[in-house]
């Protein structure tokens, strides 16, 4: 198996915490076995129901339908990220939900006080993920079939579609500045995975929409095939360009240093790409995991932190974020508790990379209305 590069992070901009986009590489072999992590054990559950390792502690910033800085939190908080505002920060995060859908932002000083709440994505439809932007914007994705991506902003101006990038059941994005350009993945069990050349970096307007070509084998190259109708009607994206390659459940997806990585949920994988090398492989597999049983399931959000760690959350699974290390090593970071009927999303860190932010989608109550939002606060390696 041809060795892969893992994480370590500094931030695209002056303003996006997306961890990971002029990073050292490290050479590792792959995929991602069983190990300890590098936080120690996980301790009992603290008075939030969550498992974290000694040494971190969480707190409830958000809750769906109640108020937060004035203002009533959305319902199925879903992908997010964190934005540089000043001294301090913003969290924007998705709501999974159709109709009503959008994005919500929360405001954090310096000392991460919470000083605002606001909107700043209304009436679409079940805002899954979607990724930060150089340029200190979030895009917005709609995971429904002809789907489209927004691009919203963390301090409230008008959010913008942008139909060139694509029509379909989008999930994450991610830019790559070096080859100015933004990958895309697709949630269907036969999806591929996009990318879109803006005419104009830092404009989406207008642009390219391409898709990986390669083979079935799961590590090889790969090529791009252009789409010739991104509007995807009558005929969708994925099926128009001829030996586009299929991958099971595209969700989460992050940039760093010549390489996304991204997860699959039908088959629980994570994928690495070498931009570099237009080479793909496997960066993990839980049925590829020894010794003992695979820690990490129901792959989705991702992200990355400034040590080089890779932190995957789950959908089920036993509602954990796992780390995946630049040693190879896959070990629980956290555990929520009590909370089987919701999945972990919108993973992200602060631009100290101190503090993480996450929500349990559907909370205690296994229903859209009880989303929960958290910070976890911690001596995160760097």
């Amino acid at each position: 198996m041809q060795r892969r590069n893992f994480l370590r992070a500094a931030a695209i901009g002056a303003g996006v915490t997306a961890f990971g986009n002029t990073l050292t590489r490290t050479a590792m072999a792959a995929p991602a076995q069983n190990g300890p992590g590098p936080y120690g054990p996980l301790q009992p559950a603290n008075a939030n129901g969550i498992q974290l390792p000694a040494g971190f502690t969480s707190r409830v910033v958000a809750r769906s339908g109640q108020q937060v800085a004035g203002y009533t939190w959305h319902n199925a908080p879903d992908g997010g990220a964190v934005f540089a505002d000043g001294g301090g920060w913003i969290y924007v995060s998705n709501s999974e939900i159709n109709p009503g859908g959008g994005v919500s932002a929360l405001r954090f000083d310096a000392d991460a006080t919470i000083t605002g709440a606001y909107r700043i994505l209304a009436n679409t439809r079940l805002n899954c993920a979607g990724g930060a932007m150089p340029w200190n914007k979030w895009l917005s994705c709609e995971e429904i079939d002809l789907g489209f991506v927004y691009e919203t902003d963390p301090w409230g101006a008008a959010a913008v579609q942008r139909p060139a990038m694509g029509r379909f059941k989008h999930e994450a994005a991610a830019a790559d500045p070096v080859r100015r350009a933004i990958y895309l993945t697709e949630d269907v069990p036969d999806g591929c995975l996009y990318r879109f050349l803006p005419t104009t970096w830092g404009d989406l307007s207008s642009g390219t929409l391409q898709v990986i070509r390669a083979g079935t084998a799961t590590s090889g190259s790969f090529t791009w095939g252009t789409v010739p109708d991104p509007d995807g009607s009558p005929t969708a994206t994925r099926n128009q360009v001829s030996g586009a390659k299929r991958f099971n459940g595209g969700e989460g997806l992050h940039y760093a240093n010549d390489t996304a990585w991204f997860t699959t949920k039908g088959d629980n994988r994570v994928w690495q790409l070498n931009l570099a090398a237009s080479t793909y492989e496997l960066a993990y597999d839980d049925s590829l995991v020894s010794p003992g049983t695979a820690p990490l399931t129901g792959v989705d959000n991702v992200t990355g932190s400034s040590s080089g760690d890779l932190y995957v959350a789950e959908d089920g699974g036993n509602m954990e974020i796992c780390v995946i290390t630049p040693n190879d090593i896959v070990a629980p970071f956290l555990r929520v508790t009590g909370q089987s009927g919701s999945e972990i999303t919108g993973p992200a860190f602060t631009p100290a990379g101190n503090r993480l932010y996450f929500s349990s989608q559907r909370g205690t109550s296994g229903s859209s209305s009880g989303g929960i939002t958290y910070e976890v606060t911690g001596p995160f390696r760097s």
